[in-house]
């Protein structure tokens, strides 16, 4: 459950990250082609993504979603909500990345973001933020789970009123 309105997530400065609270995506589905362009743009062509034949014989049936696809689609997801669109330095990185179900073609899902931890940057008018994202899909399943760390601007110092 989104812990405000999504408007309240918009262009976040390090102040305004709360831990603990939590913003939803919206949707996506994903689509045969969607599985191979990314195929081909990666020249990640193996047989479990992109062979249908192939994919009969194996535990899932039918070609999956790259797990690194997935992993892109929640920072494209996630970039939607517009959390920092003027306020993010950097992103740090992704940490405790894990594959936890499959992705099929058809398969539709969204994000839960959770901001799980801030501190001040020792470098610098900026602060850290860590959230842990969960893409779920259609029938309540997390898929994939990981956390990533961005860096971002501190609000500006206002001027003294006297």
């Amino acid at each position: 459950m989104q812990t405000k309105p999504r408007e309240a997530f918009i262009d976040m400065y390090y102040e305004d990250v709360v831990v603990g609270d939590v913003v939803l995506t919206d949707s996506h589905t994903f689509t045969k082609d969607d599985i191979l362009n990314f195929a081909n743009v990666t020249r990640d062509r193996h047989p479990l993504h992109t062979d249908e034949e192939y994919c009969r014989k194996t535990q899932f049936g039918a070609p999956i979603v790259h797990g690194l696809f997935g992993l892109s689609m929640i920072e494209g997801l996630k970039s939607e909500l517009l959390l920092y669109q003027n306020t993010s330095v950097a992103s740090l990185g992704w940490d405790k990345v894990r594959f936890k179900k499959p992705i099929l073609a058809g398969d539709t899902v969204y994000v839960r973001v959770e901001f799980i931890s801030k501190r001040e940057s020792r470098n610098g008018p900026h602060g850290i933020i860590v959230e842990r994202t969960d893409m779920i899909n259609q029938r309540g399943e997390t898929v994939i789970e990981a956390e990533h760390a961005s860096l971002l601007f501190r609000k500006p110092a206002q001027p003294a009123t006297t």
